[in-house]
């Protein structure tokens, strides 16, 4: 009996560390097997207007693997080389790499080397000819506003609280006069509190998407407790008025783009189309009800899904059985708040509804 005593002790103490692993293995994904289309070309001629994602998705079967066919990983981007219109992308099939210049084997071997590439999307400098890594005219608009925001966060910020002329709205080269502690700053962007996002899963406001209305410069600072702020409308894309709130205008971003898998199981639902749509397509912007706090960074990409519908299965007395999520696209993440982050809707064969899905790639 003591003999298996202590070897009952063993494989509990065994057990015991082995369950804290397997739960662990349950939260991070496998890694997305990264393979070349059947039918892949032995070259591409990069043409103004490609996307390193168009790009790849000539080659491959899943576009977001390139970082990994060129060699990258996402540490290296700090001395990165770029990938312009005129060049020759070519499929190096022995290696199973992409490369620019000739072919393997060809005869210029300086051209041949295995050009570790970090291609990126930068918004300023040298790069701007530079093919990008996504469309980024879609989601530069996105960048620089912060249109997710907590309850009460514009609560306490600067507000416009009268007219130039008691007009009832502002446009272009207008004066605005706003209240509140500018903290040193001098260029602001206006804000309307629009409508709470809801999460789909469990019905509860995760957060408000602000509609943003231009921007405003200060022109005379107050002078005094009981004076306002003296203001110009610098550019207007909606019509501003009293009530609207000031947020600073961010530094201008420069964000690198390499996609990867999320290091976490990612189970999401699609909250809202930007614009207030119902329905999306490929390369509208969508926002997901997980963010931060769920382990989401910029350029995580996730595969879309038809949410399973619950039927009556009729040949076993109509039971309720759910339908599985057909998969129909993927999702570039871009940007990343605490519980919403908002996506651009990649390839897709189908329309992407409120309530799909949006899971970590297989």
């Amino acid at each position: 009996m003591k003999k298996f005593s202590t070897a009952a002790a063993r494989l509990l103490a065994f057990a015991s560390v082995l369950a804290p692993l397997a739960a662990l293995a349950q939260t991070q994904p496998a890694a997305p097997r990264c393979e070349f289309l059947p039918n892949a070309p032995d070259q591409h001629l990069v043409v103004r207007g490609d996307t390193l994602w168009d790009i790849s998705g000539k080659f491959l079967q899943h576009p977001w693997c390139w970082p990994q066919v060129w060699g990258l990983n996402r540490d290296q981007i700090h001395d990165p080389h770029w990938i312009y219109p005129g060049q020759t992308v070519y499929f190096d099939r022995v290696a199973g790499r992409l490369r620019l210049g000739t072919p393997a084997g060809g005869s210029n071997t300086a051209q041949s080397q295995d050009m570790r590439l970090a291609p990126q999307l930068r918004m300023e400098g040298l790069g701007k000819q530079a093919i990008p890594a996504i469309p980024s005219g879609i989601i530069e608009p996105f960048l620089a506003q912060p249109l997710i925001v907590e309850e009460d966060e514009l609560k306490d910020t600067p507000r416009i609280m009268a007219t130039q002329e008691g007009r009832v709205y502002l446009s272009k080269d207008d004066r605005a006069y706003v209240r509140g502690d500018l903290k040193g700053g001098t260029s602001f962007q206006a804000f309307r509190p629009s409508r709470p996002l809801k999460d789909p899963a469990t019905g509860k406001v995760i957060g408000y998407e602000a509609t943003y209305l231009g921007t405003l410069k200060l022109q005379r600072k107050a002078q005094a407790d009981n004076e306002a702020h003296s203001f110009t409308v610098v550019t207007a894309k909606e019509e501003m008025g009293i009530g609207d709130r000031l947020l600073p205008v961010p530094p201008t971003p420069i964000l690198n783009y390499m996609p990867h898998p999320p290091e976490q199981l990612i189970d999401a639902r699609i909250v809202s189309v930007y614009g207030g749509v119902t329905q999306a397509g490929q390369n509208q912007v969508v926002t997901i009800n997980r963010g931060k706090s769920d382990g989401l960074d910029i350029g995580t990409v996730l595969q879309l899904y038809r949410f399973g519908q619950i039927v009556a299965d009729r040949t076993d007395g109509k039971k309720e059985v759910k339908l599985p999520d057909e998969r129909y696209g993927s999702l570039f993440v871009f940007r990343v708040f605490n519980h919403i982050s908002y996506g651009l809707i990649m390839q897709v064969t189908d329309t992407v509804q409120i309530g799909d899905v949006a899971k970590s790639p297989e």
